[in-house]
């Protein structure tokens, strides 16, 4: 451990730690620009760096992107990874208000601590949290995603049936094209550019950016306001305390961080989203949640960064990556002869002992980078006048759209869909629902349909779907969440009745 303490520490893999957090915040701030396409860009570069620094690097790159992705959700309300869906529920409602440089603060201090709960958990940890991997079937799959999907009812409190619809039309847009199991073709209506189905970053960008855009032009007021003349910039103190009143949200938040990035195919989007959503029903005061709630940002933030050193643990101890990034560097991985599995922590300790402390260095290190990152980010959104601001948001929105496959038709789909999901919103539908039924719709979609086959094997469907134990705790989480909005309802009329 001393010996790859030493080596993380050394200047090659501190300037990599640096430059990769700051590579990734960048980024990872720009829509549709996700973790997944920064560690796959840089992955042909790290194959000529000895094992370990190429994979501090990678790791670095990976944590700061999905940090990165709060500048976009607080500022322009436009996640910029899928993992930061939920940091712009009150990240924006705060920039909005003139408090940009707090939320963005607290977002930095929350990433910080959820990233170091989330590699400490891989480093002292992992082969024994990731049999929890292993206990996860087909059938655990459907319920955690239905879980997810519940969510929705506790996220829309006050609007819960326009909530469930959206994430309905989530659903929907997650069955068009090729289907997951079985490979049928549905809803593509003889349009071949729809085998693929609807991706999820030209969607995320299309129904979070295209009605900010819509609104920035016809709104005159401005976009964000400004707090005073003098903007304070870090706001530390202020944030400090903030972080320390609301120091067990955090750390609950980044422990189901950890729990769900351990889990493959759940990743930052899940975990912030669950964490938030129980952030708000234990707050004494949720009805703040949506209005720009600081404990709303903290819980996002801590969870989604958390997922990290979380994912990484079934990566390196079982060879299953929890995220699409995991499963990059597990390519590369095993480009440079590393064999993933229980041994890896015996027979080349030294690689991956290294690499995890990097990764605990590059986590430390996102706290300056984050913060000086984010106070110009603030500074600069706030001080561009909306003539400039617009056609630039509008040219990323185009570029990330197009990036990922080099589609064309992916920019049609988010102009559509962005022009679809500002009407939506006129009528009280919001993207979050949409996005977590894209989301989710394929991982429910598969879990169902294997347990279905492999019970129908079996010759006992019912037993598969409800005798086996993790489901049954999934699904009395699920009848809680879903519960929750008229328990609470119900409280309220007892509170007021014996007021009166």
């Amino acid at each position: 451990m001393l010996e790859s303490l030493i080596a993380a520490l050394s200047p090659l893999n501190l300037a990599l730690a640096l430059c990769g957090v700051l590579a990734g915040t960048i980024i990872g701030a720009l829509p549709g620009l996700s973790a997944t396409m920064a560690v796959a860009v840089l992955v042909p570069f790290t194959f000529t760096m000895d094992p370990a620094s190429g994979l501090i690097a990678l790791g670095a790159v990976y944590t700061g992107a999905i940090y990165g992705g709060a500048y976009a959700a607080i500022l322009v309300n436009t996640p910029g990874t899928p993992a930061a869906i939920a940091t712009a529920m009150d990240g924006f409602p705060m920039a909005k208000r003139g408090d940009g440089d707090l939320a963005v603060t607290l977002s930095c201090l929350a990433s910080v601590v959820g990233g170091l709960v989330g590699a400490l958990a891989l480093l002292f940890l992992a082969p024994p949290l990731s049999q929890i991997a292993l206990a996860f079937g087909p059938v655990e799959y459907f319920w955690l995603a239905i879980f997810g999907l519940s969510l929705i009812a506790t996220l829309s409190a006050g609007h819960t049936l326009m909530g469930l619809m959206g994430g309905c039309i989530g659903l929907l847009l997650s069955t068009v094209g090729s289907a997951v199991v079985g490979g049928d073709v549905r809803y593509t209506f003889g349009q071949t550019q729809l085998l693929g189905g609807i991706p999820i970053i030209p969607a995320m960008i299309g129904l979070y950016c295209i009605p900010v855009l819509i609104d920035l032009v016809i709104r005159p007021e401005a976009h964000l306001e400004r707090r005073s003349e003098q903007i304070a910039g870090f706001r530390l103190i202020e944030a400090l305390g903030a972080v320390w009143r609301s120091k067990f949200n955090l750390v609950r938040s980044a422990v189901i961080g950890t729990a769900v990035g351990i889990l493959p195919a759940a990743g930052g989007s899940v975990a912030g989203l669950v964490a938030y959503t129980e952030a708000k029903r234990t707050s004494k005061d949720s009805k703040q949640f949506g209005k720009g709630a600081t404990d709303g940002v903290i819980a996002s933030e801590a969870a989604n960064s958390a997922t990290v050193g979380g994912g990484f643990i079934p990566t390196l101890v079982l060879g299953i990556p929890g995220t699409p990034p995991d499963a990059i560097i597990l390519g590369a991985l095993l480009v440079q002869g590393i064999r993933t599995g229980p041994q890896l922590f015996t027979q080349q300790a030294d690689i991956v002992y290294t690499f995890v402390i990097g990764l605990i260095i590059a986590t430390i290190l996102m706290l300056p980078t984050g913060l000086v990152v984010g106070r110009y980010a603030f500074r600069l959104i706030i001080s561009v006048p909306k003539t400039a601001l617009a056609p630039g948001i509008a040219l990323l929105t185009v570029i990330g759209a197009y990036a990922i496959e080099a589609n064309t038709v992916h920019v049609l789909m988010m102009v559509g869909l962005g022009l679809v999901g500002w009407l939506l919103a006129r009528i009280g539908l919001q993207a979050s629902p949409i996005v977590l039924g894209l989301i989710l719709g394929p991982i429910a979609e598969a879990g169902f349909v294997q347990a279905w086959l492999i019970g129908g094997a079996q010759g006992n469907i019912p037993a598969m779907f409800f005798g086996r134990p993790i489901s049954l705790a999934i699904i009395a989480l699920t009848l809680l969440t879903l519960g929750w909005p008229f328990i609470v309802a119900w409280r309220a009329r007892r509170t007021a009745a014996g007021t009166t």
